[in-house]
């Protein structure tokens, strides 16, 4: 039992996910190889190899399943969803083979005419994965059902939705959730009344999380416990946890939420993002191709920069500082310096203002055309920046804030970004309001991320710095 424990964990899934698509491929290629070479019904002028070309599909349909986001194996999504998405991907495959087999019939001269057995292929390639996936996800649901694979999670509430939510899920255990207990919203709440035991109360929330190793919290909160979402919701973000909440309480987090649903009881999923994974991809390409041709064109002017740092006033060329990134992790950012050094050493960390006396001659012009930040386009390189994202922080103004302002850290469930929303909306924080309105910015960018938005933004910067509107 403990061996099919482990396939049912994230990466056991995924694993097993793909050793299933493999074997259907290899089924499905083989078929159609016999029907199509060694049944006799159709003339063959050269027997061609078995093995590469099956090789070379599965790679491709895989390639193209992983590119779609169907390696990203969900407990909720039901066996139709399952066979539509295989359908979809799968459609797109064979259209992208029959155009190759096209160019490739019109270059050879053959008869196109073997082009029809691509239909055949589609049809048996369809047939054997989703065969495959369902049954994959039926023994999945069985082996749930027998509570093997089942995900810790933390119902914070203690009313009667708490208690729908708790009876929902040990009912329904083919959801995948094995419920720990109920975590209180006030201090002075008892687990007399409760089916589970009252592992503590919100304010050590992500300590219980940790400590039952929760893959999930559900927030079944009742209507006059309304004010408590914001801060409870603030506390998770630090946690290796995914949001779900009772949808009456949507308005409260108004731009934040996804919709899915307990077996006909309703809930949200609050996400850091929602792209697709396709998308993902590309913005990740598009993040490395952009920044490559940056860093090499940008070269000579950058030694001309450095230059021009170097005479104005001593110290280092490149100002490296420690910013907090996706999902908290630090790293270090670089920047053209564009102050005198040590700045912050009288009065610590402190935020930039207008016209700040401690930014050099030169440094004003970097910042006005924005090229003190270019070196950035080396972060992102690196992959501890995106393009277009939130901006990253500082761990002391992170810490700081997120006290003062709830869902502040949910900015670092995203890549940051050398330019952003809030970067061509707003102007640069000055004070703990304008981080409360960049904040708003940074949740709607969060909400909507997509590829359109993503060149909106970039559009938007290319203006912003032809017009000069950088900090001075």
């Amino acid at each position: 039992m403990g061996s099919l424990e482990k396939l049912t964990t994230k990466q056991g899934d995924i694993l097993f996910l793909l050793a299933v698509d493999s074997v259907s491929m290899i089924c499905a290629n083989a078929i159609y190889y016999y029907f199509r070479i060694q049944s006799g019904l159709f003339r063959v002028m050269t027997v061609p190899d078995f093995w590469g070309p099956v090789v070379l599909l599965s790679v491709f349909f895989m390639f193209l399943f992983w590119f779609w986001g169907l390696y990203k194996f969900t407990y909720l999504s039901s066996r139709l969803d399952e066979v539509i998405a295989v359908l979809k991907v799968v459609s797109l495959g064979v259209f992208i083979l029959f155009f190759a087999i096209f160019f490739d019939d019109a270059t050879s001269g053959r008869i196109p005419h073997l082009r029809l057995f691509i239909i055949f292929y589609w049809c048996i390639i369809v047939l054997f994965v989703s065969i495959s996936r369902v049954g994959l996800r039926t023994l999945q649901k069985q082996l749930l059902m027998r509570g093997i694979g089942l995900r810790n999670v933390i119902i914070v509430g203690s009313g009667e939705r708490a208690r729908s939510v708790y009876d929902l899920a040990k009912k329904y255990r083919s959801l995948g959730y094995e419920p720990m207990g109920f975590v209180g919203v006030k201090q002075s709440e008892r687990d007399a009344d409760l089916p589970a035991p009252l592992l503590s109360s919100a304010s050590d929330l992500n300590e219980t999380i940790e400590k039952y190793q929760a893959k999930e919290v559900i927030v079944a909160l009742e209507e006059n416990e309304k004010e408590n979402l914001y801060s409870i919701i603030s506390s998770i973000n630090g946690a290796d946890a995914s949001i779900k909440i009772v949808p009456d309480l949507y308005d409260s987090i108004a731009g934040q939420a996804r919709t899915s649903q307990l077996y006909g009881f309703p809930l949200i999923d609050v996400v850091p993002q929602l792209m697709q994974q396709w998308q993902v991809v590309t913005k990740r390409l598009i993040d490395i191709l952009v920044s490559g041709i940056a860093v090499v064109v940008g070269l000579p002017l950058w030694i001309i920069v450095a230059a021009a740092i170097r005479i104005e006033s001593r110290g280092p060329v490149i100002y490296k500082q420690v910013r907090v990134g996706k999902d908290q992790k630090s790293f270090t950012l670089y920047k053209f310096r564009s102050m005198y050094v040590d700045a912050e050493k009288q009065t610590g960390p402190v935020w930039a203002s207008k016209n700040d006396p401690r930014v050099t001659r030169i440094g004003r012009i970097l910042r006005r055309s924005h090229l003190d930040e270019t070196p950035q386009f080396l972060n992102v390189l690196k992959g501890e920046m995106s393009l277009v994202g939130p901006r990253p922080e500082r761990p002391y103004f992170v810490d700081k804030l997120a006290v003062e302002i709830p869902l502040y850290k949910r900015r670092s469930k995203v890549q940051p970004g050398l330019t952003g929303l809030a970067r061509v909306k707003y102007k640069y924080d000055e004070s703990i309001e304008d981080v409360k309105i960049d904040l708003q910015y940074d949740l709607y960018y969060i909400e909507n991320m997509s590829l359109r938005l993503d060149f909106q933004i970039l559009f938007w910067t290319i203006f912003h710095v032809l017009l000069g509107k950088g900090h001075t």
